[in-house]
């Protein structure tokens, strides 16, 4: 009999349910026992209600697998939900009414007060925003989330940055890869030789979340990071990696020596766990002119540290630079993975 705990995924047969089976094929601590997708897919073996999209194969026990009702009943205790926003307002709130453990890629549940939104080297204290959840109370069920897939990489570029210099203003503007839009994403004749100048809700959620997820955690609420942000959101023709072109100003000053080893020496809690996911470095810099690159530099930390380069001065706010992430593994499936290791080691999951 095994002894990793039983896991479920709602949302299977996407894209970032791909990553998740994926990623959770040889985890030392999960293992995937239960899958559910939409009523199309419901009932049907896993290898025929997905179109697989991954480089590697689909796991032969998962390829057997029945789809089962998006249901509670009969699911296990931990879900891993990679779903829509509009279905997982409804659905994930009842997984954790039952009580589950919802660990969500989810936007519906991410501004919610008593939600911790949660990138573990950044922010991993909020969880205890878990227990002032009426679910919690109720059932013992709970939710936590992760961010936007454009936010993470952001998030984890800023925060060594923010906590030795002290952000106060923040631009970014976005270049972001097709796989986030999900399968099929966007079409061919859209995006070929084109950059799209809008991704609905992008700009907003990367403009609140960040300030959440840099923001201190105050009793029952977070109060939000005080500085200025602006974000601008792109589709563009990459496959799998977001770039940001971002600039900063700082309330104390910093010399650029100072900014690359605060990327450099950035290590948090998880790498002092060694949970299983966890990258040994969450943040690197590149120091070649023309790094990083989505076709070089996205699979690095196996797609979970991002990558900064071209720090220099700016002339409107103070420096800019280039951050990098993976967005179906870091900005994803990942990023919950790594939250469901930081409840693991924290006593959450039992």
């Amino acid at each position: 009999m095994s002894h990793k705990l039983p896991v479920g995924i709602l949302g299977a047969t996407g894209i970032v349910g791909q990553r998740f089976i994926q990623m959770l094929e040889h985890h030392p601590w999960f293992e995937v026992a239960w899958l559910a997708a939409s009523d199309r897919s419901e009932g049907r073996p896993y290898a025929e209600a997905a179109r697989w999209q991954l480089k590697t194969t689909i796991p032969a026990r998962v390829a057997s697998m029945t789809i089962a009702p998006a249901k509670p009943e009969g699911a296990p205790k931990i879900i891993f939900a990679a779903l829509d926003a509009a279905i997982a307002r409804e659905l994930e709130p009842q997984f954790a009414e039952a009580g589950c453990a919802v660990v969500s890629n989810s936007s519906a549940l991410r501004m919610q007060a008593d939600v911790p939104l949660v990138i573990p080297e950044v922010n991993g204290d909020h969880i205890a925003l878990i227990d002032t959840q009426p679910w919690r109370k109720k059932s013992k069920g709970f939710a936590v989330t992760n961010p936007n897939c454009s936010a993470i990489g952001l998030v984890l570029a800023l925060a060594p940055l923010h906590r030795r210099f002290q952000l106060e203003a923040v631009m970014a503007v976005t270049m972001q890869a097709i796989s986030g839009a999900g399968y099929p994403g966007v079409a061919s004749l859209d995006i070929l030789g084109n950059v799209i100048p809008y991704i609905k809700n992008e700009e907003e959620k990367m403009e609140e979340e960040t300030q959440k997820l840099l923001g201190t955690l105050n009793g029952d609420r977070v109060d939000p990071a005080p500085f200025a942000m602006s974000a601008q959101c792109n589709r563009v023709a990459v496959e799998d990696g977001h770039t940001e072109s971002v600039s900063v100003r700082f309330k104390r000053k910093a010399k650029p020596e100072e900014i690359i080893a605060a990327w450099n020496e950035f290590s948090a809690e998880p790498q002092r766990l060694h949970l299983p996911s966890a990258p040994e470095k969450p943040v690197v810099y590149l120091t070649a002119p023309d790094r990083p690159q989505p076709r070089f530099d996205v699979a690095l930390g196996a797609g979970m540290t991002t990558a900064v380069g071209r720090l220099r001065p700016c002339s409107v706010l103070e420096w800019k630079f280039t951050v990098l992430s993976h967005n179906t593994i870091r900005g994803a499936a990942g990023a919950a993975l790594l939250n469901a290791e930081l409840l693991k080691a924290k006593g959450y999951l039992g």
